[in-house]
C-alpha cells in the first residue's frame, strides 16, 4: 500500500473537501467550525468554484481555496496555508473584502452585501495565544456592541494541537488532527465519532492510491517548496540588504559624530591655543609696559640714554621717545 498522501497538500484538500460528490464532507467540516465558535449549523451549501480536473498543479491559475455559499446567500472561504507568507492579517482581510465587494453589481443597494466567512487553516504558529480555534468579528470596544455581523474570521492552527491526546467524543478538534495526519492511528478512533470524517479518510486513501493523483500531488509540493523557498531567499536578502543600509546608514552617522567631535575637539585645542597665545602676549605687553616705567625712572634720576638701554634692553630710540614725552609733561 502505497504512503498517504498528505490532506494539507492544497491539492489534496480540494479534492478531499471542495469536489460536488464530496460536499458533504465539507459541511460537515464546516458545521463543526461554525459550531465550536458559537454559529448555528448550515443545512445546505453550493460550492462555487468546485474541483474539477482543470484544477490542476500545471496551471499557474488554478485556484485550491474552496469557496461556497449557504442557503441564506452567505459566502464561505476556505483556505490551507502550509507556509507563512508574512502580512497574515493584511492578506487576510484583503481577500475577505474582495469577496464582499464582489457580491454587490453596480447600481444594487448595500442591504444586498451578504456576510462573508473566511476560514484559514494554517500549518504554522500565528497568533499570541494557545487556542488552535480563534474567531474574530467587529465588536465596539467597551460595550461588546456588534457593528456588523456580515465580518467573521477564523484561524485554525494545526501546530498548537496536541496529537497524543485521543478525543474522547466528535468535534472540530477530529477534523485537524486527520488534517494534521502525524498519528494515523488513531484514525479509527476518530471516525467512530464522526461518519463524515470516515468518509474524508476513504477519500483520502483512494487517492493515495491513484497514481495520476499522487503525480499531481507530488508535482504541487514541488511547486509550494519552490515557493517556500523562493520566499524565504527574497526575505534573506531583504535581510541581507536591510543589514548592509543599517552598516552603511551606521558608518555615516559615526562620520557625522566623528567630525562633530572632531570640531569640538579643534574648537577646544583652539581656545587653549588661543588663551595660550593671549597669555604670552599679555605677559609680553606687560613686560614692556614695566621696562619702560623703569626706563623713564631712570631718565628722572640723570641717567644717560646709553645705560638705561643696556639695562632695560630698549633701544636708544625707544628710550629717546620715552624721553620726549617726559619732557612735554614736565613742560606742560
Amino acid at each position: 500500500m502505497n504512503e498517504l498522501l498528505d490532506p494539507k497538500n492544497d491539492f489534496v484538500f480540494k479534492r478531499i473537501f471542495g469536489s460536488e460528490e464530496n460536499k458533504d464532507i465539507l459541511l460537515a467540516f464546516l458545521n463543526r467550525t461554525l459550531l465550536e465558535a458559537g454559529e448555528p449549523a448550515l443545512t445546505e451549501i453550493i460550492l462555487l468554484n468546485p474541483y474539477t480536473d482543470k484544477d490542476s498543479p500545471r496551471d499557474k491559475q488554478s485556484i485550491f481555496d474552496i469557496k461556497a455559499k449557504t442557503v441564506d446567500g452567505s459566502i464561505v472561504n476556505v483556505e490551507m496555508q502550509l507556509f507563512n507568507r508574512y502580512d497574515n492579517e493584511k492578506r487576510t482581510l484583503y481577500y475577505w473584502s474582495k469577496q464582499y465587494a464582489e457580491q454587490l453589481e453596480e447600481g444594487n443597494p448595500y442591504k444586498q452585501l451578504k456576510k462573508c466567512i473566511t476560514i484559514n487553516i494554517l500549518d504554522f504558529p500565528f497568533l499570541p495565544n494557545d487556542r488552535y480555534h480563534s474567531t474574530f468579528h467587529l465588536y465596539e470596544d467597551h460595550t461588546g456592541i456588534t457593528l456588523s455581523d456580515d465580518i467573521e474570521i477564523h484561524f485554525l492552527e494545526l501546530s498548537k494541537i496536541d496529537t497524543t491526546e485521543i478525543p474522547t467524543k466528535g468535534g472540530l478538534l477530529n477534523w485537524l488532527l486527520f488534517l494534521k495526519s502525524e498519528n494515523k492511528q488513531i484514525w479509527e478512533v476518530l471516525k467512530m465519532h464522526d461518519a463524515k470524517l470516515g468518509k474524508a479518510m476513504t477519500a483520502l486513501e483512494f487517492l493515495s492510491q491513484d497514481k495520476e493523483a499522487r503525480r499531481l500531488y507530488e508535482m504541487r509540493q514541488k511547486a509550494l517548496h519552490d515557493e517556500a523557498s523562493m520566499l524565504a531567499g527574497a526575505r534573506e536578502e531583504a535581510e541581507k540588504k536591510g543589514r548592509e543600509e543599517g552598516r552603511e546608514e551606521g558608518r555615516e552617522e559615526g562620520r557625522e559624530e566623528g567630525r562633530e567631535e572632531g570640531r569640538e575637539e579643534g574648537r577646544e585645542e583652539g581656545r587653549k591655543e588661543g588663551h595660550k597665545e593671549g597669555l604670552q602676549e599679555g605677559l609680553e605687553k606687560g613686560e614692556t609696559k614695566g621696562t619702560k616705567k623703569v626706563a623713564k625712572a631712570l631718565l628722572q634720576k640723570g641717567m644717560d640714554i646709553q645705560f638705561i638701554s643696556e639695562i632695560t634692553k630698549l633701544t636708544e630710540d625707544e628710550i629717546i621717545e620715552i624721553k620726549t614725552g617726559l619732557a612735554h609733561i614736565l613742560d606742560e
